[in-house]
């Protein structure tokens, strides 16, 4: 027995009607997405009104004040001294109290009149301030305002004079400068008081050609002879 289809009941019958109206539905709902409209909700209007009174109120500052504790109260007065009167039954003896003054008949003794000496101290003059130098030989006749000139000049002459360089010296190479301190005493004599040399064989020579000074007139320091200090160097070089 063949089945047949029964034409009422096909699918397939109205396919194309149900395709054109779910097209035209999604047509329609894309449309309506399109041209729907969103709006932001406008809040100024909305605006919160805030009580800022409180802010200009003046609040006031407190500040601790160091306030210093109290004077302590002042001491009690001291009790007055009590003063005991004693009654006094010793008998008070007068004294005489002689006269210093003179009288016509006492002798008065003058007294002799008292004679100070001043103690004359020494003291070495130096050379650039003595008033007037030693004379040396040959200086006498040399005003005065040129005796320390003439007196320089016949101390190196006499050095050179009188210079001889030490064999040992010469041998062993020494050479240097020796510095002499003397004095010329109030007699005129020559007296060497401090040495500086280098090595010993010049401070030997130096000695000797100082030893060979002639006696002097000694100088004066307000009109009265003194001992005079004077330093010289006396130069050993070799040649070269």
């Amino acid at each position: 027995m063949e089945l047949k289809k029964n034409p009422n009941v096909d699918p397939k019958r109205n396919s194309s009607l149900y395709f054109q109206l779910g097209l035209a539905a999604i047509v329609a709902l894309s449309y309506m997405a399109i041209e729907l409209k969103t709006y932001e909700k406008d809040l100024s209007g909305l605006t919160q009104k805030v009580d800022n009174s409180f802010l200009d109120e003046e609040v006031p500052i407190t500040q601790q004040l160091n306030t210093p504790p109290p004077p302590p109260p002042p001491p009690p007065p001291a009790a007055p001294e009590v003063i005991k009167v004693v009654e006094d039954k010793k008998e008070i003896k007068e004294m005489n109290i002689q006269s210093t003054e003179t009288n016509q008949q006492e002798v008065v003794v003058k007294a002799e009149k008292v004679v100070v000496v001043e103690e004359e101290v020494e003291v070495d003059v130096p050379f650039a301030i003595i008033e007037d130098v030693p004379l040396f030989p040959g200086c006498e006749g040399v005003a005065k305002d040129k005796r320390k000139d003439c007196f320089q000049e016949k101390i190196q002459a006499h050095i050179r004079k009188n210079f001889q360089y030490p064999e040992a010296a010469l041998d062993a190479g020494h050479q240097g400068k020796v510095f002499v301190s003397f004095v010329i005493e109030k007699d005129g004599s020559v007296t060497i008081a401090n040495m500086r040399a280098p090595y010993p064989t010049l401070e030997k020579e130096a000695q000797r050609i100082m030893s060979k000074l002639p006696k002097m007139i000694p100088g004066k320091q307000r009109g009265k002879p003194v001992r005079m200090t004077m330093s010289i160097p006396i130069t050993f070089k070799l040649d070269q």
